[in-house]
């Protein structure tokens, strides 16, 4: 390592011991300082002092311009000299960069993590004795939309996804100068493998058909195939939308959704009874059973709480479609808990944020945050063993088949 004479001016000096703050003396005294080294930095790569005239001379100075340092005590200004034939080779700005790449990236964590604009620019100005506006703090996070836009629009044509699970949740976005509700719409599958995959995510108008049907357009082009069972709430829209994009796959209806829509429905005084009532049902071991039950419950109900049983009556079918696949795979395909809980990691950040500044700023943060969920799904543990789901749908495949011969 090089090693430089260093001498510190009396003035800087008198104002470090009696003037203005610690951090300000201490800042002058860096800035002196990194200025002499880089001039000696300079003296050695020209291997001459100013003016001075030899035979080992490699260069010519061409005077200074200024570079801002960040550091901890405040903002250096640094006299960098300039060379006639070549640049000043100097370890000081290369380190700059580094500790610069790496705010970069804290701030970006940071974002991702829910911490507002607000509280960062608090943070950097711990750190490094500046201020950071909420727009540039906004503009370095874009550095991310390169990468999540890749993640979001990866293809999916490798791998077949036999269970998709489709939620929304609403968020607050602004645009035209106004705060609007938008639908954040969100699918995750689990492929032939057993493993979850977030499948992407698109911010729509809202939670209309005409929304779904672009969300599930988009899925498809990018190569989403193999899908047999659809998981989902009773949304009008979304439930006609995965009729047009996925025929031929079963639709489950989410069971806790349901049951809450039964509950909303039923008198207070009744409502612990149906619920354990209803929970039968769902938890039947066959349709047969659940038919059995569901005709026990609504011969004693139907009286006492009819519009309830309307709606049990009517989503029946719809709620036990699981039923017809092995036990194994039913507690977990039978509700849409498994993308509530992601759904709660991205409220908890939401609720930081309060509005997005436009569409591509949630898809910035909120696709960030998937992106890490996916990446610990994918290299973990299965969430599913698929053997027992691929020997059944060949066996169901054989019976359709061994049926239609014999009417034949």
């Amino acid at each position: 390592m090089a090693q430089y004479n260093i001498t510190i001016d009396s003035e800087i000096l008198h104002h470090l011991l009696l003037k203005g703050t610690k951090d300000e003396g201490m800042a002058k005294l860096l800035e002196s300082v990194f200025n002499q080294i880089l001039q000696a930095q300079a003296t050695e790569q020209i291997k001459a002092e100013p003016y001075e005239r030899t035979e080992e001379r490699q260069d010519y100075r061409n005077g200074y311009y200024h570079r801002n340092l960040i550091t901890r005590v405040g903002t250096l200004t640094l006299k960098v000299p300039r060379l006639r034939n070549g640049k000043l080779t100097t370890e000081i700005f290369s380190r700059y960069q580094r500790s610069e790449q790496a705010l970069l990236l804290a701030l970006m964590e940071m974002v991702v993590n829910g911490v507002s604009t607000r509280k960062i620019e608090e943070i950097t100005y711990e750190l490094c004795g500046t201020e950071f506006s909420k727009s540039t703090i906004s503009e370095l996070c874009k550095n991310l939309d390169p990468i999540v836009e890749g993640w979001n629009s990866r293809s999916l044509r490798e791998k077949k996804f036999p269970f998709i699970i489709v939620d929304a949740m609403v968020i607050k976005v602004r645009e035209d100068s106004r705060v609007r509700q938008r639908g954040l719409l969100i699918a995750i599958g689990v492929n032939e493998e057993g493993y979850r995959e977030v499948l992407g995510i698109m911010v729509g108008d809202s939670e209309s058909e005409e929304s779904w049907s672009e969300f599930f357009s988009w899925l498809k082009q990018r190569g989403l195939h193999g899908v047999d069972l659809v998981v989902s709430d009773h949304h009008n829209g979304l439930v006609r939308a995965i009729h047009k994009y996925f025929q031929g796959a079963t639709w489950q209806r989410c069971q806790t959704h349901f049951m809450r829509n039964i509950l909303d429905k039923t008198p207070k005084a009744l409502q612990k009874e149906i619920h354990t009532k209803v929970r039968a049902i769902l938890e039947a071991p066959d349709t047969k059973t659940a038919r059995i039950l569901l005709n026990q419950v609504l011969e004693e109900y139907r009286a006492k709480a009819p519009k309830a049983m309307d709606v049990l009556e009517t989503g029946f079918e719809d709620a036990i479609a699981i039923l017809e696949y092995p036990e194994h795979y039913r507690k977990r395909l039978r509700t849409t808990n498994a993308l509530e809980r992601l759904n709660e990691e991205i409220r908890r950040r939401e609720r930081i944020i309060r509005i997005f500044h436009n569409r591509e700023s949630a898809i910035r943060l909120i696709g960030a945050l998937l992106m890490e969920q996916d990446e610990k799904w994918t290299s973990g543990k299965k969430y599913l063993d698929m053997v027992e789901y691929f020997e059944w749908q060949k066996e169901n495949a054989k019976k359709v088949k061994e049926k239609i011969v014999s009417i034949s």
